[in-house]
């Protein structure tokens, strides 16, 4: 995709560089704990605006580096969907992870077809939900 660069390191983002994301969420991630989030994460691939260094979307991923791994979150800010973005997004980090035996992801029905696409089979699991630490419970503001 024309004007958009993907990247595998944080180095010179900051907070204000991570404004909008989690649309729909009723208690998100501060910015600021968006960037700790993904300097924690064991993978990121991000993608950036080249002409204005604005991050438009990212996916991370947690691992094991041995037999597992786990995309807990990929977004897509909303005028910079439909272009391909969240796929090449999802390609990239797979790519980081192509020697582990399973890679999960956790999803809403509607967007299992995404996923399928790009050779993720459905499964059934189960999760637990602690809203009261949506907005991140270490680095809140």
């Amino acid at each position: 995709m024309s004007g958009i660069e993907y990247r595998y390191e944080l180095q010179g983002v900051q907070p204000v560089d991570l404004e909008g994301f989690f649309e729909g969420w009723p208690n998100p991630p501060s910015p600021k704990t968006h960037l700790a989030l993904l300097a924690n994460s064991a993978e990121i691939v991000l993608a950036v605006e080249a002409a204005r260094g604005r991050v438009v979307g990212f996916v991370n991923v947690l691992t094991d580096r041995v037999l597992t791994a786990y995309i807990p979150l990929l977004e897509v800010l909303p005028e910079y969907r439909g272009r391909g973005i969240g796929a090449e997004l999802i390609r990239r980090a797979l790519e980081r992870v192509s020697e582990v035996y399973m890679v999960d992801v956790t999803c809403d029905a509607n967007v299992q077809p995404f996923y399928g696409a790009l050779g993720f089979t459905s499964s059934t699991g189960a999760c637990v939900r602690r809203y009261e630490f949506q907005s991140g419970r270490a680095t809140r503001d």
